[in-house]
């Protein structure tokens, strides 16, 4: 029967040790997200850019019309990864972003919410954690092994790693560990399992506290600049945003980006 691994945990560790971790992770993200704009400069780039792209508008874009245009940003762009036109490779994204979601959510739920066995967890909350946690090991793993372009295309070795790749490594790394710690736990393993769960935490600390060198932050980016697009199609103007990976049209321009997930 499948457990709360971290109610489990609580017999060892007090709770509220992993309640502030879970907040220290979640600060880490936003320090290391703002740190980003700040470093490149994210946030004046757009401000300027939307700015230009309004004076050079030819058809003004109403209130209504850009409520839609957030929606259908929100729908197709970020809920369905709209900006993927490889099916394999969107497959593949929407399992990991989904799995991360859910692995994240049931985590909060359960660190803080039922964080020992006197608060018994909800056996939906348990299996969604470990459903969130397979489906990133199955898009993170299709992704790393057999869909990334450098080994798809390129013919690199699978195991070749550069900086791009820290975001998604250390998520599979961490996510796995978390499967593997949670389920040697259950086995009564105190060795094994007191061993996985610092190779947990470490990829885990690796993973949220890499913002500012990894790609974590794009996901807070890549719906704005989706919506400029949007927006600059709407008023005649052309974005000088990329396209997505593998689209057919070019923009031209000036933001540049690395390979990414």
């Amino acid at each position: 029967m499948l457990s709360n691994p971290f109610a489990t945990l609580s017999h060892s560790v007090p709770p509220a040790v992993m309640q502030v971790y879970v907040v220290a992770m979640a600060l880490l993200v936003v320090a290391g997200t703002l740190f980003d704009i700040w470093h490149k400069q994210s946030a004046i780039y757009f401000f300027n850019n939307w700015r230009e792209f309004s004076d050079r508008a030819k058809r003004r874009v109403g209130g209504g019309q850009m409520a839609a245009l957030a929606v259908r940003t929100a729908v197709i762009d970020v809920m369905a990864s709209g900006e993927f036109c490889n099916l394999r490779r969107r497959v593949a994204h929407l399992l990991t972003m989904y799995g991360f979601v859910i692995y994240v959510v049931t985590t909060v739920m359960m660190v803080f919410a039922y964080p020992t066995p006197a608060t018994p967890t909800p056996a939906s909350v348990t299996a969604l954690w470990y459903i969130g946690c397979l489906l990133v090991c199955a898009g993170g793993y299709w992704f790393w092994f057999f869909i990334r372009v450098d080994v798809a295309a390129e013919g690199h070795s699978p195991f070749r790693f550069v900086r791009a790749d820290l975001f998604i490594v250390a998520l599979i790394v961490s996510v796995s560990l978390a499967l593997v710690w949670a389920c040697v736990q259950a086995t009564g393993s105190a060795i094994w399992s007191t061993v996985f769960l610092a190779l947990y935490v470490i990829a885990t600390t690796v993973l949220f506290g890499s913002v500012p060198w990894s790609k974590f932050s794009h996901m807070f980016f890549k719906p704005a600049a989706a919506l400029e697009k949007r927006v600059a199609e709407a008023n005649g103007t052309m974005s000088n945003l990329p396209p997505p990976a593998d689209a057919p049209r070019t923009y031209g321009g000036g933001l540049k980006h690395a390979r990414h997930y």
